[in-house]
Formats: structure tokens, sequence, C-alpha cells
């Protein structure tokens, strides 16, 4: 049985509570769970936890608005269609953070 640390159980809460038709970045989620240099520790949950944790993988994008995969790979598409049927419009490839961005800040 795998034991997550503080930060992971943080992270997949966080992930968890972006509500449809919002978006978070990696780096905010990082900052929230207390580790604002662990980015790459929360794509990493993501690559390794969605299923498990039924997270919803396609509202975290990079910090720009940028989807998390090259344009024209599946998984960008499969991503910009499921935050499209969450109403986030895009923009030349972006999403407008000062639009979507979720703003809530959830303390632990």
């Amino acid at each position: 049985m795998i034991e997550y640390s503080d930060f992971s159980k943080k992270v997949i809460k966080l992930i968890k509570s972006i509500p449809k038709g919002n978006v978070a970045t990696y780096g905010l989620i990082a900052k929230l769970a207390g580790r604002p240099q662990g980015s790459r520790g929360v794509g990493w949950l993501l690559h390794s936890s969605t299923r498990k944790h039924h997270l919803p993988w396609q509202r975290v994008i990079k910090s720009g608005g940028k989807l998390s995969f090259p344009e024209g790979a599946n998984a960008y598409f499969l991503q910009k269609e499921l935050l499209e049927k969450e109403d986030v419009i895009f923009l030349n490839g972006r999403i407008d953070l000062k639009k979507y961005l979720w703003k809530k800040i959830t303390l632990f």
C-alpha cells in the first residue's frame, strides 16, 4: 500500500476541489499545498494517481494558460474537449487565467 506524503495528500484534495469551469496551474496547486517549487511533483501525482483518485486532471494546466500536452497530441484534444464541455473558452490556444483561474484559497 502506498503511503502518501502530506504534500501529496494536500495536492489530491486541492485538485479534487477545483470546480467545473475553472482551472488551476501546477504552480498554484504546489503553492497552496505548501511547496511553492513543487509543480513537477503535482505533475507526477497527476500522472500516477489520476485514475486511482478520480482526479479532474483536465483542470490543471501550465502557468501561461496553455494545456499540458503538445498541440496535436490526442491527450491535448481530450483535455481541450473536456474543458470546453465545462464552458471553458480557448482564445489562440490559451485559457484566460483572469477569467477561469480558480480563486478559492483553501487552508489546511
